[in-house]
């Protein structure tokens, strides 16, 4: 039903006016009571042999939202609701911004695909901080990531105290922090990535959210998929160094190759990452990378090119304790996380693992 939704509206919309309007539905669902609940029941099913603990977190199952879908942190218990097993917001930035000029997310439908050149568009770290205080905590509330970015107007050599500013506003609100020094979208961010530069810049937000909680907020750094392989292993050898506790691998790309597109659609897109199945094959990769690498001693996130039960369950045995998805969210609908958790509860049972956890990196033992 939802593919002909999709095609019948959803295509015919900007992806973006798209986006808010099924956004809207299902924070609205979630408002309703009662009738979250019996969505819940129904999309988002629990078996207790998909629970794992990882960064500290005690999770209903493996599989996340990436950033990028809901920036401000005003749709979590919807989201939460549709099956998600934890929820990451923003990308935040220090202080709010509008964004790139629209248009500014695309669609490549043949490919499963997004174009986007968003740009960091959010309500910035002060309010974002407002509402998640506000927020109630039960036994229910959903894990909540918040992605931090840097604000585009900062200078690059002003970038350590923008992040440093919201880690000081949101750490004592998240369950875990992720440093974004990948996304295309904001010039010289990803100069960031070069060990000499983000060395400081970690251990400063390491040093801020220490000092603004009262206990270990996790913290992990998003890396780009275009970066070589040496500079994968130096951003591994320094999360070791430092103590990080993780690693989401990995964020959009500016490669356009393999594309099913036409090459004229692709090039009237223009700049901008690209997210969804064709970073299947190089996400896949840097996890593996990464794995060997760090030999377990840091939280490996895979994201990118994750559609199925069974992508899903290549990135767990080849070493991915967490996953997550967003692109195939677009084009599945609200059932895709119940599909997911079903096939990977069957793949659980059928390689004969009692927990997820001794699923995680089985494939270079077998």
């Amino acid at each position: 039903m939802y593919k002909t939704l999709f095609n019948l509206v959803f295509r015919k919309m900007d992806p973006e006016k798209a986006h808010h309007l099924a956004f809207f539905w299902i924070r609205l669902a979630a408002s309703v009571p009662g009738l979250g609940v019996l969505v819940r029941l129904v999309l988002a099913p629990r078996d207790r042999a998909l629970r794992t603990t990882a960064l500290g977190l005690d999770l209903p199952g493996p599989f996340g939202l990436a950033a990028g879908f809901d920036k401000d942190g005003i749709g979590i218990d919807g989201l939460s609701m549709l099956g998600f097993d934890f929820v990451e917001i923003g990308t935040v930035t220090g202080e709010p911004q509008s964004g790139n000029p629209a248009p500014r997310l695309f669609r490549l439908v043949e490919d499963r695909a997004l174009i986007n050149r968003m740009g960091f568009n959010n309500q910035g770290s002060a309010r974002v901080a407002a509402r998640l205080a506000a927020r109630p905590h039960t036994t229910s509330t959903p894990v909540i990531g918040v992605n931090i970015g840097k604000t585009k107007v900062v200078e690059e050599a002003d970038a350590v105290a923008d992040y440093v500013k919201s880690t000081e506003r949101l750490a004592r609100h998240a369950d875990y922090l992720v440093v974004n020094v990948s996304s295309p979208n904001t010039p010289g961010l990803r100069n960031l990535q070069a060990v000499s530069h983000l060395g400081p810049l970690l251990h400063e937000v390491r040093k801020a959210a220490d000092r603004s909680t009262s206990h270990h907020v996790p913290l992990l750094v998003k890396i780009a998929p275009d970066l070589a392989d040496e500079d994968v292993d130096a951003v591994a050898d320094l999360a070791v160094e430092l103590g990080l506790d993780g690693i989401i691998a990995t964020n959009t790309t500016i490669g356009r190759g393999g594309l099913r597109a036409p090459a004229a659609q692709v090039e009237a897109i223009g700049m901008g990452g690209l997210s969804g199945a064709p970073l299947k094959e190089r996400s896949l990769e840097v996890l593996k990378r990464l794995r060997a690498r760090t030999e377990g001693r840091l939280t490996i996130v895979s994201v990118g090119g994750i559609e199925t039960a069974e992508d899903a369950w290549q990135r767990i045995i080849a070493g991915a304790d967490l996953v997550q998805g967003y692109s195939a969210f677009i084009y599945e609908g609200p059932f895709w996380m119940r599909r997911v958790h079903r096939g990977l509860s069957a793949r659980l049972r059928a390689g004969g693992f009692r927990t997820l956890a001794e699923a995680v990196g089985s494939a270079k033992e077998s």
